[in-house]
């Protein structure tokens, strides 16, 4: 038991230390919240010690209200000023300028602008000059970079230096694989991970060579997503914290080209019916020559439409079968059938 136990204790110690160590860039990160800051829908643990200024709740009037005369349409109270969530449920009808409300329930200055996030990705290929996020291809070889458009680049001026988080962009291969860096014509891989976007419109510049070996012909998806303060997490809607999906294609041959292409724009079936018809014809004139050229062998001159003679001719040879005996010959064969009787008739007398 004692060995049991003096093992345990350096295990909870490091397991502590490690713990400690992990929890330091989240409170050195984009967390301190200055006052008139802006927050975004989603983030959690925020310091917002500076925004309050020592009050404890903070106020939401709509727009046209009278500030000062009126009390505001919803209030929170700000049970910790070092680790404060701007959940969706409360803040995602309540966007604007949050007050902060001192003991009376009066305006006290401002605290912070609560903001909806918004986040978008677009994929271009910088080799030819061509947005392809909506054509979803791009020929293999050539190079890509990527704009990232947001409202949420005022989070990376925060606390500079101090933290890690960032919107990170996704490339996933055909294989389903994702990739943490992209390697460029020069074979300079860039990482693709937590970057800190630093103005609404942010590019990557040309940081993908998609003709590399390391990246297969085929079907990409690609997004960004920003986990900063773990909005993600807790607001995870696309074309906020998630952008739309891309479905992009890299390969050398234009899909929209091949595909328009109509497999009967060869009309090579007419041709061959056209064909045949023609030698039909002809071999229907060659058959209906034969027997004129064969039976009217002495006069070549003689037109088709002779054909009926030959008609004649051909029956011809069943009267030829049975031939007609003369009449000489018949009278013949009588005299001599009584010749010979009248003999017979003679010798019997005698």
């Amino acid at each position: 038991m004692t060995m049991t136990h003096e093992i345990t204790r350096p295990c909870l110690v490091i397991g502590m230390i490690l713990l400690s160590l992990m929890a330091v860039p989240v409170t050195a990160g984009y967390t301190q919240i200055t006052q008139g800051g802006t927050v975004f829908i989603g983030e959690e643990g925020l310091d917002v010690t500076a925004a309050m200024g020592g009050d404890s709740a903070i106020g939401w009037w709509g727009p046209g209200d009278a500030i000062a005369t009126t009390s505001p349409r919803a209030q929170v109270v700000v049970d910790s000023l070092t680790s404060f969530d701007i959940t969706p449920m409360m803040f995602s009808s309540n966007t604007g300028t949050w007050y902060r409300l001192n003991a009376q329930g009066k305006a006290d200055g401002q605290a912070f602008t609560v903001t909806d996030p918004y986040l978008n990705l677009r994929v271009l290929d910088t080799t030819v000059s061509v947005d392809v996020t909506n054509n979803k291809w791009v020929y293999r070889g050539d190079q890509v970079s990527f704009r990232i458009e947001t409202n949420m680049n005022p989070i990376f001026s925060r606390a500079p230096g101090g933290a890690s988080d960032g919107i990170t962009i996704k490339v996933q291969a055909p294989d389903g694989g994702t990739y943490s860096a992209l390697i460029d014509s020069s074979g300079t891989a860039h990482p693709i991970e937590n970057l800190a976007v630093t103005s609404s419109s942010y590019e990557t510049g040309p940081i993908w060579d998609t003709g590399n070996s390391l990246y297969p012909s085929g079907r990409y998806s690609i997004w960004a997503e920003c986990n900063v303060n773990r909005m993600k997490d807790n607001y995870e809607v696309t074309g906020k914290t998630v952008s739309s999906q891309i479905s992009m294609l890299d390969q050398e041959q234009n899909p929209s080209i091949s595909v328009s292409v109509p497999t009967t724009s060869i009309p090579t079936t007419t041709i061959t019916k056209t064909v045949t018809t023609q030698k039909t014809t002809t071999t229907k004139t060659v058959i209906t020559t034969i027997p004129a050229t064969t039976h009217i062998t002495t006069s070549p001159t003689v037109p088709a439409t002779t054909l009926p003679v030959q008609t004649v001719a051909t029956s011809v040879p069943p009267v030829e079968t049975t031939p007609t005996k003369s009449a000489g010959f018949g009278t013949v064969l009588a005299l001599v059938s009584v010749c010979v009787l009248v003999a017979v008739i003679v010798l019997k007398k005698q």
